[in-house]
Parts: structure tokens; sequence; C-alpha cells
């Protein structure tokens, strides 16, 4: 079985609703760091020398790749990345091997079959 990493950057009031809508496409799990602090393409605004800007969390998905973009997608749907600049981003790397998950493997296997 072959899987990717879905990384998502996500302001924290919306790690719920991402979690909710990843676990609903498939899935099994999230690794959350939380109070992660990033910048994009715009500096953040201060005020009276004080940044002005939210939390993010860091939420890891270690995902079966032929469900990937699918829960890729879903997150994007539910954190709003495409809606605004700066509210998040979510992108997949390549796993060449993993261990400790033996036990999700079956559980995927039939998700995936039902897929295909």
């Amino acid at each position: 079985m072959h899987f990717k990493l879905i990384i998502a950057f996500v302001e924290d009031d919306k790690t719920k609703a991402v979690l909710k809508a990843a676990r609903d496409a498939g899935a099994t799990g999230c690794t959350v760091v939380t109070s992660a602090r990033g910048e994009g393409a715009e500096q953040m605004k201060t005020f009276f020398g004080l940044a002005l800007e939210t939390q993010r969390d860091v939420l890891m998905f270690l995902v079966e790749e032929h469900m990937s973009r699918f829960i890729l997608e879903r997150i994007g749907e539910a954190g709003e990345f495409e809606s605004e600049a700066g509210t998040g981003i979510a992108l997949q790397i390549d796993v060449e091997d993993a261990v400790g998950v033996a036990g999700q493997i079956k559980r995927l296997s039939e998700a995936v079959e039902e897929k295909l």
C-alpha cells in the first residue's frame, strides 16, 4: 500500500471543520501541531508595532494515495483556502515508506476497493 502525507496549514478557528471534512472524505487520523506562525506573500498588519495575526494549526494526515486528492480537495473547501488570501494552504507529499500503520492497512484496503 502506498501513502501520501497531506499537510495543511489552517487558521485555528477552522481546524475542527477541516478535521471533520478530512475524516468524512476517508482520512483515518491526524496529527495536529498547534500555535504555528507563518507569513504569506502579504505581510501581516500591525497596530502600534504589535502583529495582528491569527494562530495557525499544522494538520498532518497520512492517507492512502488513491484517496489523497479527494481528501485534499475537501480540506481546501472546509478551510476556504481559495476564497481569501491568507486563510491557509494544503499540500501532499509522496511517502516512500511508513511503519506503525499496520492496524489501518486492512481498513484502508477495504475503503480503497470500494472507491475503485
